[in-house]
């Protein structure tokens, strides 16, 4: 048997459509993609020159430290919730909403703790509530 030997057809690719749908991609995701550059803040916190004359009445004094553990007058409480500071803060100030309230944090203590104690004083609704601060330090 013999075989003959035809014309081959060539076979090929048309990659231009292809292109066209890479670069309309490429496009694409280019235009809808959004850059984000994460930044930190440089935050210089204000310190306090002002002093507060003392009260006549004794403040009942919230105490955070940095673990986020609340104390009422240098009793900690069991429970660290917001619940359980607004019972204690109403068991010592007999519902007298003009008790002075005084909150001293650590410096580490975590934001939302302390967030939390003014919180907890707000609903109450006392109306005088300070917070401690570190008096500025003087180079001579």
């Amino acid at each position: 048997m013999r075989f003959r030997r035809g014309r081959q057809e060539e076979v090929s690719v048309n990659v231009t459509p292809l292109i066209d749908v890479v670069f309309l991609l490429l496009i694409f995701f280019m235009v809808t993609t959004t850059f984000s550059r994460e930044t930190q803040l440089q935050i210089d916190l204000p310190e306090s020159q002002s002093q507060v004359a003392a009260e006549d009445e004794l403040p009942i004094e919230i105490i955070i430290d940095r673990t986020g553990t609340y104390a009422l007058n240098d009793k900690v409480l069991l429970k660290q919730d917001i619940g359980s500071l607004k019972r204690a803060l109403t068991e010592l100030s007999d519902a007298s909403k003009t008790k002075p309230i005084v909150i001293t944090a650590d410096a580490q203590t975590p934001h939302q703790s302390f967030i939390i104690a003014l919180d907890a004083v707000a609903q109450l609704g006392f109306t005088k509530v300070s917070i401690t601060t570190q008096a500025e330090a003087f180079d001579n």
